[in-house]
């Protein structure tokens, strides 16, 4: 269909195969055509004042303001080593051991996998 559509930035009325602002090289076009940078190490977007140029603010808040942190993208999360002999698996979080208080992976979590010495209570499989 072509109904009438007004151009939000001119105006002007057009068909829907013309509306687009290339489409009618609308003279306005720039008063909509808004775009906020984004710095490419910290995903940050900057502020762009009128008459300013993107690439010259982004590299002004890379040398200044950044807070990029190379080291940080290379931190590990797997750091909970398992403490059962001869067992190599890490955990991102810490589990703990009610009764002996070591910390082990999913697998050696309980206190008959890991032969808990933290306990003199009985431990049942059940």
């Amino acid at each position: 269909d072509f109904l009438p559509l007004k151009c939000d930035a001119c105006g002007e009325v057009f068909c829907k195969d013309h509306i687009r602002y290339d489409d009618h090289k609308c003279s306005s076009a720039y008063k909509k055509n808004v775009q906020v940078p984004v710095c490419p190490l910290c995903n940050t977007p900057i502020p762009v004042q009128k008459g300013e140029i993107p690439d010259v603010v982004v590299g002004a808040h890379i040398d200044k303001d950044c807070k990029y942190n190379p080291a940080q993208q290379k931190q590990k999360i797997f750091t909970n080593k398992c403490l059962k002999p001869g067992c190599k698996r890490k955990e991102m979080m810490k589990v703990v051991c009610e009764q002996c208080g070591g910390n082990f992976c999913i697998k050696h979590r309980h206190p008959l996998d890991h032969e808990c010495k933290g306990s003199s209570q009985p431990i049942s499989k059940a």
